[in-house]
């Protein structure tokens, strides 16, 4: 058995963003956001997956937005590659998201909150261990909330998670369980499955459910991914490769400085011993 890995864009939109993965997606937010109260009832999916629509994926929208029970947007990117100027593109789409339920003439009282729920592959806040971070618009010295505090983000970092399976506490531990290890299991782990929505999203996961179209589209994102961490590792290593020849240079400059002045030394000693 071989499943879809949650951390390609493409297969993420498919398991949470299908037609079919509301209970799937309510689990999921209510474990990430709230710590598995449940606290969201319903919600409808917005944008949802559409497998016809999805072949030109360059073009596809390919994060999960839903609008919850109580009115408030919820936008969930899934990160994998560690990119510049990140932390501004979340702001900029939770905002975007919040200024643009607005059109002409509408008041705004109408504005609904927007939660902006981001998964990384990577070390975002290196200053921290948690593997949740919250935030918040906050009074900068009484840490009292903005009247209107109508955006949050919200970042899960799956490399600060360490758990192994038979670790894992709660239902929180199992989604991110699942993020970050489904595309490595060949079967459903017993604990995870005793979680009717997990279950299903392994079901959803599992290749055999997926049309050929859908495989090949997921074949060319993984080797798009492929290619973008190929590219950054070989820019790392060209950076480095670059400071270490800066470094022999400036080391070889630095030695000839040295001889030269030397030099120098001996020279006006020579012209002139009363300075020795």
């Amino acid at each position: 058995m071989r499943f879809i890995n949650p951390k390609i864009d493409f297969a993420f939109k498919k398991i949470f963003g299908s037609a079919q993965s509301n209970d799937i997606l309510i689990s999921f937010l209510n474990a990430l956001l709230y710590e598995g109260r449940s606290i969201i009832e319903s919600l409808e999916i917005l944008d949802p997956y559409l497998a016809p629509q999805i072949a030109g994926v360059k073009n596809s929208y390919l994060d999960v937005k839903a609008l919850l029970n109580d009115g408030t947007f919820v936008i969930i990117e899934m990160q994998v590659l560690k990119v510049q100027a990140f932390g501004k593109r979340v702001l900029y789409n939770a905002a975007k998201t919040y200024a643009l339920q607005l059109t002409r003439g509408e008041l705004y009282q109408q504005l609904r909150p927007v939660i902006a729920l981001t998964i990384t592959d990577f070390e975002m806040f290196a200053e921290h261990q948690d593997v949740t971070s919250h935030f918040v618009f906050k009074e900068r010295t009484r840490l009292s909330d903005y009247i209107q505090n109508d955006i949050e983000l919200v970042f899960v970092e799956l490399p600060k998670f360490q758990k192994e399976l038979e670790h894992l506490e709660n239902i929180t531990d199992k989604w991110i369980y699942f993020i970050k290890t489904t595309g490595t299991l060949d079967e459903v782990p017993q604990t995870m499955a005793t979680v009717p929505q997990i279950q299903k999203a392994f079901e959803i996961a599992n290749e055999v459910s997926l049309t050929q179209d859908e495989l090949n589209t997921l074949q060319q994102q993984e080797f798009f991914a492929q290619d973008q961490e190929s590219s950054v590792a070989v820019g790392r290593e060209e950076g480095r490769e670059e400071g270490r020849q800066e470094g022999r240079q400036e080391g070889r400059q630095e030695a000839q400085i040295e001889l030269i002045m030397l030099s120098l030394n001996r020279l006006v000693g020579q012209l002139n011993p009363d300075l020795e």
